[in-house]
């Protein structure tokens, strides 16, 4: 009974069918294209920082490789284990995570950092560095940041180091 009930809204969003289909073209890249291809795409997204390009997409990423886009997508789901946006947003995350913490971009507003990376507005930025880290860039730098301790606590320290020292 519970096949029925599983297999009814399946059928009904073609969840089954959309997996059989995506298994079936994954299938037809040999293991060796998959790492050969893996290998340019790291190359072109990561080395090449094409991740930072607001409208690099996976269709320029194919001819730019001399494949099609069902390769990009297979290895990317295969390899990499996730689809190619979120492939994409890894990079400018962790290149975000790096700028939201680096004293010479403190000035800059979410606006700025987000423009940086690659995104293309404000709302995907946050939306996606929220799925990532579980908080937001503003929650994420003031969290990173180094402080530098108050007059009070740096009188504190001072204090109780000679104390110890005269004992």
């Amino acid at each position: 009974m519970a096949n029925i009930l599983t297999s009814r809204p399946m059928a009904k969003y073609n969840i089954t069918e959309k997996k059989e289909k995506a298994a079936a073209y994954r299938s037809l890249v040999s293991p060796q294209l998959m790492d050969e291809l893996k290998e340019k795409i790291l190359d072109k997204i990561l080395i090449h920082q094409k991740y930072k390009d607001k409208t690099y997409s996976a269709k320029q990423l194919a001819e730019e490789l001399g494949t099609n886009t069902r390769y990009i997508s297979a290895v990317v789901n295969v390899r990499f284990h996730t689809n190619y946006t979120s492939f994409i947003n890894k990079f400018r995350i962790e290149e975000a995570m790096t700028l939201l913490v680096d004293k010479r971009y403190q000035d800059l507003n979410m606006e700025d950092i987000s423009d940086m990376v690659g995104f293309a507005n404000r709302q995907s930025f946050y939306a996606s560095f929220y799925k990532i880290n579980g908080i937001t860039p503003r929650e994420y730098k003031i969290r990173h940041s180094i402080q530098p301790p108050t007059g009070e606590q740096k009188n504190d320290k001072h204090s109780t180091a000679k104390k110890r020292t005269k004992k």
